[in-house]
């Protein structure tokens, strides 16, 4: 039985597949999918709290599914632009993963993942699982990956 950890970008996969779809991923579904058959380690959910109640509602969704929250503030710049990046958390928590688990997933499109990828397989010789949307997964992220799972129908709303 394979440990398994599971890192999910919320704004990245939010906003993916609503472009793409028009529909929101169903992270009940995803779940069940990766967890079957494998040991969970640790699952992660990463998102930018910007305080109102419909997002706090849906954090709770994810706790009770299983998700650890990690949380960061919305940051408003004074040139309009928000900040609320995860990259870097994301990342520290994949290289512990790897220590633990035999399988890390990721479910984002971000292409800077890459080189995450890369490290997790060839340093630590650990699988790296990426979900993403086809047309909205960076081909870097895709070629780095140990495999590449679509978000298709089957994993939405």
């Amino acid at each position: 039985m394979k440990k398994i950890s599971i890192l999910v970008d919320v704004q990245n996969v939010y906003y993916t597949t609503r472009s793409a779809y028009q529909k929101n991923f169903d992270y009940n579904r995803f779940w069940a999918q990766v967890t079957a058959g494998g040991e969970l380690v640790s699952a992660y959910a990463y998102a930018v709290d910007r305080g109102d109640e419909k997002q706090r509602q849906f954090q709770n969704i994810l706790r009770a599914i299983g998700f650890e929250v990690k949380l960061k503030p919305y940051i408003q710049r004074a040139d309009g632009s928000a900040k609320g990046d995860w990259d870097v958390g994301i990342t520290i928590d994949a290289l512990d993963a790897a220590q633990q688990a035999d399988v890390v997933v990721l479910v984002s499109g971000d292409g800077d993942f890459a080189v995450l990828a890369d490290k997790v397989r060839t340093a630590y010789g650990k699988e790296f699982v990426v979900y993403g949307v086809p047309a909205l997964t960076a081909k870097a992220l895709v070629d780095s990956a140990s495999e590449f799972i679509a978000i298709d129908q089957s994993l939405l709303l």
